[in-house]
């Protein structure tokens, strides 16, 4: 046992690189990669769905297309969720124990694929070549005993390779060049002799080999059936049941015989190609065999049609019924700041300078960092990404603001007002999450600057970015939901110069309870952005009251200045709006109406100049581009 211990038997992780040479495109690579598994996920549960809910679908074929369903499933849920988290985020490392469990699974689940498409070939030759003993051959307990089978020889052809790998050393060399872990790529890492599972892998693969050759007797078969059939007719009607298996079987052996032409011929073909074509092999069949045999297979297109239309069907009754109860009114009015309609032409002045001071100064930012190639930091791509979403926040509200106020444009369509209600609600929840970013920015800048490119590397901060957009979208959603789903009988006046949540939803003629409790739990994501950012700066705060010399305190602090100044300008106003809605009942409403419209309005405009003025590199640019003119 001291040889083991002395090699690292078993290393406590793996580093899986990607796909080497286009690290920098992991990012882009990840979204064609995330949209194939959505599709995937989709279509095979919408097959499984249809198979179980349709009596008429309990049929052998259809059971075995259940099975390679459920295995398309377990294929791509095995290996795309890590890939998507190398690409995005960084998660390269992963344990020894994780990435053995991932190579069982994948070759598993390949192996069961295999199995499924003989037996569905199985299936069609028994259909066309004996179809008069088709129902007593391929009985229930025959399917079930197949399934078995499926699952019993993929399992116990896997397995060894699990005991393979446990007893090979592994040295130094800890870093796999792929996206996930297989069996030969492990196996390249060992310092030992890895003749034996190069045997047990070919012997694996001929599996694979006798599967095909297998399905292709069994065509032949089935050809020689179709073709002595008498009419032409009768023929096509025979090949075309056989169409969606030879489909699903091309997009699944194609791949693997071109990747296997490419490994042992093309000597000159980049490394990423390969990787590429390993990942394809194991992405594309598991999306596009739910979408062949939906579009092929008659029951389940027809299946698939009739709940759609149902669906249709049950929208355009439920719409025509709310239209009686004025489900949906045509438009709502928008009354601008309650109490204070006569001074609407004056108020508008400053709101209007504001909006043109938010585009100016966001501009001027957002151009900056474009063209300066020293403003390539952490920093400045969040404060970009800050500035693109001030942009929109303000040019979702302050428009339709000035149009209230100057020319009494009070109406605004139903579907417009809740496009509204979800922009400026979703802005609000990214401009916050950028502010936690830029937090966590400082953090890692104060507290560990020694590892600040490490930690903020590029798809780092890529993965931060999208997590910005999708969370606030993905929150909004179900409140478009809950909207459209309240009926409003005659109140149709929003005391407001804007739509927002509750503002519409109190309008309604029915119970707003499921709307408020959402809103409240939306809210409390800021509270929680909030509290982060505190975290934060209470660990910060730590750090720089470590430091030395007051010059190096003072420093370290000023850093932070700008951010402590945006997140003031911004959660204030949400601030004293909270209080004076919770507490303030005396205080009239158009104050209320006014904080709500500053809060929208003033972060947007402040931002840019705070930033540009406490920012040495952008004052520098800007005063560069002034002086150069």
């Amino acid at each position: 046992m001291s040889l083991p211990n002395d090699t690292q038997l078993h290393p406590s992780s793996f580093l899986l690189l990607g796909i080497p040479g286009l690290e920098a495109v992991h990012v882009w690579i990840g979204f064609p990669f995330c949209a194939v598994y959505v599709i995937a996920l989709a279509g095979n549960l919408t097959v499984l769905s249809v198979i179980k809910a349709e009596s008429s679908l309990h049929q052998p074929m259809f059971y075995f297309l259940a099975m390679l369903a459920a295995i398309d499933l377990g294929l791509s849920t095995a290996t795309i969720p890590k890939m998507l988290g190398i690409f995005w985020f960084s998660f390269r490392e992963i344990i020894f124990s994780a990435c053995l469990a991932q190579m069982f699974f994948i070759h598993n689940f390949t192996g069961m694929e295999s199995a499924v498409l003989l037996a569905m070939a199985y299936d069609r030759y028994v259909a066309i070549c004996n179809p008069l003993r088709y129902s007593t051959i391929l009985t229930t307990k025959a399917v079930s005993v197949i399934g078995l089978g499926v699952l019993v020889r993929s399992f116990i052809s896997v397995i060894p390779f699990v005991f393979l790998i446990l007893r090979l050393p592994f040295c130094g060399n800890h870093i796999i060049p792929h996206t996930y872990c297989e069996h030969m790529g492990l196996a390249r890492l060992a310092c030992a002799s890895i003749k034996i599972n190069i045997i047990y892998g070919l012997g694996a693969i001929s599996i694979l080999v006798f599967d095909i050759i297998a399905i292709v007797l069994s065509y032949v078969q089935i050809l020689r059936a179709v073709f002595r059939l008498p009419s032409r007719e009768a023929r096509f009607k025979s090949l075309s049941t056989c169409g969606s298996h030879v489909c699903v079987i091309l997009a699944f052996y194609t791949p693997a015989l071109f990747s296997f032409m490419t490994h042992r011929f093309g000597r000159n073909v980049p490394r990423y190609n390969h990787i590429l074509l390993a990942n394809l092999y194991v992405v594309v069949p598991p999306m596009l065999n739910p979408v062949i045999y939906g579009v092929r297979t008659k029951q389940i297109y027809d299946r698939v049609k009739k709940i759609f239309y149902g669906l249709l069907r049950l929208i355009r009754v439920k719409m025509s019924h709310t239209n009686a109860s004025t489900f949906h009114p045509e438009t709502f009015f928008l009354v601008g700041i309650p109490g204070l309609e006569a001074s609407h032409g004056w108020i508008s002045v400053p709101f209007c300078s504001v909006y043109l001071m938010a585009l100016l100064g966001n501009a001027t930012i957002l151009l900056a960092i474009w063209f300066d190639r020293t403003l390539r930091d952490p920093m400045f791509y969040f404060l970009a990404i800050l500035s693109a979403i001030d942009v929109a926040l303000s040019t979702s509200s302050v428009p339709r603001m000035l149009g209230v106020f100057w020319f009494d444009a009070h109406e605004i369509g139903f579907g417009s007002c809740v496009a509204q209600m979800f922009l400026i609600h979703t802005f609000t929840g990214m401009e916050s999450a950028v502010l936690l970013a830029m937090a966590f920015d400082r953090y890692v800048a104060i507290c560990v600057p020694l590892h600040y490119t490490t930690i903020l590397t590029p798809r780092v901060l890529a993965g931060i970015g999208v997590g910005i957009v999708m969370r606030p979208v993905l929150l909004m959603l179900p409140i478009l939901y809950l909207t459209h789903r309240l009926p409003f009988c005659e109140a149709r006046v929003i005391a407001h110069s804007y739509c927002e949540h509750m503002g519409i939803a109190k309008l309604a003629c029915a119970s707003i309870r499921v709307n408020a409790i959402y809103g409240l739990f939306v809210a409390s994501f800021l509270v929680l952005d909030v509290a982060l950012v505190g975290i934060s700066y209470a660990y910060i705060l730590r750090a720089v009251f470590r430091l030395p010399s007051r010059d190096a305190r003072h420093k370290a602090l000023s850093t932070c200045g700008s951010h402590v100044g945006v997140m003031c300008v911004f959660y204030t106003p949400s601030l004293f709006s909270f209080l004076t809605h919770r507490f303030g009942k005396k205080i009239p409403r158009y104050v209320h109406i006014l904080v709500a419209n500053l809060y929208v309005v003033v972060p947007p405009a402040l931002n840019p100049v705070i930033y540009g003025v406490r920012t040495k590199q952008i004052r520098e640019y800007v005063a560069g581009v002034f002086s150069s003119k």
